[in-house]
Parts: structure tokens; sequence; C-alpha cells
């Protein structure tokens, strides 16, 4: 079955970095389109941008400039790289594919960013 897992999300100083990391497993992944979102508290939840199987990288357009994804065919994982964090990047961070005509999630990972 299709598996999503999220970690490296936790808790970093304004200015700072992370990277995020989304485990894949059940499907094709170097076929697939994986996308990240986040939701902050009390809203809904965003996306952050998508990376295609051809490794085209699409942001929304608050996270251009800061935000990177990639992706390890060879290890069936996509990152997310963060910079500049601010304390209105607190948010659990998502990961998502679309397969067999079916959303998929992970349980996300939380990122707190301190100002």
């Amino acid at each position: 079955q299709v598996q999503l897992v999220e970690s490296g999300g936790g808790l970093v100083q304004a200015g700072g970095s992370l990277r995020l990391s989304c485990a894949a497993s059940g499907f094709i992944f170097t076929r697939a389109r994986m996308n990240w979102y986040r939701q902050a508290p009390g809203k809904q939840r965003e996306s952050v941008g998508s990376i295609t199987s051809g490794s085209s990288t699409y942001y929304a357009d608050s996270m251009r400039g800061r935000f990177a994804i990639s992706r390890d065919n060879a290890k069936n994982t996509t990152y997310l790289q963060m910079n500049s964090l601010q304390p209105d990047d607190t948010a659990v961070y998502y990961c998502n594919t679309f397969v067999s005509a079916r959303n998929y999630w992970g349980p996300g990972t939380q990122v707190t960013v301190s100002s």
C-alpha cells in the first residue's frame, strides 16, 4: 500500500533552515508528482510546492526563493529545503501524492520557528 512518511521537523530560530524528507513506498515513485503542503494552527492547509517526475519544480509565491524541493529516485524520497524561516512558517508540513486516482498524505511533521 502507498505510504508517505515525513521527517526532519523540529524547533528552529527565525532565520534558520531545516530540511524535511518524505520517504515513499507502495507505488512507482519515479512516475509520481510529489507535493508538499503545510497547515498552520487555525488555518487551512496550503500548498508549498511540488516536483514532477521529471524534476520540474513549482512553488507557491510566498515560498519561492526560500524553499526548494528535490527528489532522490534511488531512495524514493523527496525533500523540502527551507531557508530563512520565519515564525509564520510554523506549521505541520505534509507530503502528498496522487496515485491510481487516490490522494495520499503522510502524517506530517511539525515545524516550529521561534522569534
